[in-house]
């Protein structure tokens, strides 16, 4: 009875975050779960925030660049990852369409399946596409960097977070090679991360 009313507190606080979030002018348009068709995951997992690690990712698909064209990739990803995989639900935290939006994964308080030994105290972000030797739109890019200050702002991300691309933490080539160069100009960028 105590963990599901721990349950429905944080998923309030969650739903509570989300619509301040989208009110404030800082933060990007998120488009939630039920708004692109994803399911509910097998398991909700919370885990505590505010959390210290970004990593981000790119999805290694095609690009999309409307509403429904991401959200019907989104469902089918989101059908790989639960069916092939046998994740608890889609593995990122957030993907980002060439559109600009930003999709909900599994959002900033439950726990995904993005990066070996960072899914409880990192937020996985992946744009969707490939971006070895191209980099995102303009307009993905500014929604990413508008969701990460908005993490902060709501309490979801520490101040002093730290933002890596997924090759530098597990052995993948995540981000792709162009997009890795891009973060590292980014803020909050770290160069040699520290074992949690």
């Amino acid at each position: 009875m105590f963990k599901i009313i721990v349950n429905i507190l944080l998923t309030l606080t969650y739903l509570l975050a989300i619509v301040n979030c989208n009110e404030t002018a800082d933060c990007p348009s998120i488009k939630l779960k039920q708004q692109w068709g994803g399911r509910r995951g097998s398991d909700i997992n919370y885990r505590p925030i505010p959390v210290k690690y970004v990593i981000i990712h790119h999805t290694v698909t095609p690009e999309c660049d409307s509403f429904v064209t991401c959200s019907e990739l989104l469902q089918n990803m989101q059908s790989y990852h639960m069916q092939s995989l046998k994740y608890d639900d889609i593995g990122y935290n957030f993907l980002i369409g060439s559109d600009g939006n930003v999709y909900e994964g599994t959002g900033w308080l439950i726990i995904g399946a993005h990066t070996y030994g960072y899914n409880t105290n990192g937020t996985g972000i992946a744009f969707i596409g490939d971006y070895t030797a191209k980099l995102p739109t303009d307009a993905a890019l500014i929604a990413a960097k508008k969701l990460l200050d908005c993490g902060v702002k709501m309490g979801n991300l520490q101040k002093n977070y730290e933002l890596m691309g997924g090759g530098q933490v597990f052995p993948t080539k995540s981000p792709g090679l162009t997009l890795y160069n891009e973060i590292q100009q980014w803020d909050h960028w770290t160069p040699n991360f520290e074992d949690q």
